[in-house]
């Protein structure tokens, strides 16, 4: 059992803590205003993994299997919502003063995980390769999520965290900019990745 939870673990952080829209934003979001401001975006984009999570759990493979449209306009609509948030970040003004900026915010985060592709991708994947051996499938299910879920907490915090060490750095509101707009334009980036090459 140790060893299905260590192999858990490690494809946990490599497949949600790998750079991704989810990731780039939170940086983004903790360079623009710092962790504090960030922390509703992070519960927001917690939270809408809690459902990608249920959703990967219950068959979404299986609904994708019978009805591939599905998929598409699934993939479709996270990757519009995905530009969206790319550009909000891109777009804030580059003012010095966190209090003045408008962040990405916890219904941003909730919908940006609920649509975004890499979410899912990586739970059906943890799901197929990495299901942990318990005696029931429900409680192997059950369990696999709970630890994907702590592995996400932990990595997404980092990446806040991680824009937040930025921000001192980028007190010089054109630095700032640039940043934003290089993480959305990564975020872009993956999303035109993930739609047509992957």
């Amino acid at each position: 059992m140790l060893e299905a939870w260590i192999s858990l673990v490690l494809t946990s952080l490599l497949l949600l803590g790998s750079p991704g829209p989810a990731p780039l934003a939170l940086a983004a979001v903790g360079a623009t205003a710092g962790v504090k401001k960030g922390i509703p975006f992070l519960m927001g984009i917690l939270s809408g993994l809690v459902v990608a999570i249920t959703f990967a759990a219950v068959g979404l493979a299986t609904l994708f299997d019978h009805y591939p449209y599905a998929k598409l306009v699934c993939e479709v609509l996270g990757a519009i919502y995905i530009v969206y948030v790319a550009y909000k970040i891109a777009s804030a003004p580059a003012l010095s003063n966190a209090n003045d900026i408008e962040v990405p915010d916890f219904k941003d985060g909730f919908i940006l995980n609920l649509l975004n592709p890499k979410a899912y991708a990586a739970f059906l994947a943890v799901f197929a390769q990495f299901l942990l051996p318990y005696t029931t499938e429900v409680t192997s299910y059950m369990m696999t999520a709970v630890g994907c879920f702590f592995v996400a907490v932990f990595v997404d915090t980092l990446w806040l965290m991680a824009g937040g060490i930025l921000r001192p750095f980028l007190s010089d509101p054109k630095k700032l900019r640039v940043t934003r707009i290089t993480f959305a334009v990564i975020m872009v980036l993956m999303v035109i990745y993930a739609l047509f090459f992957s």
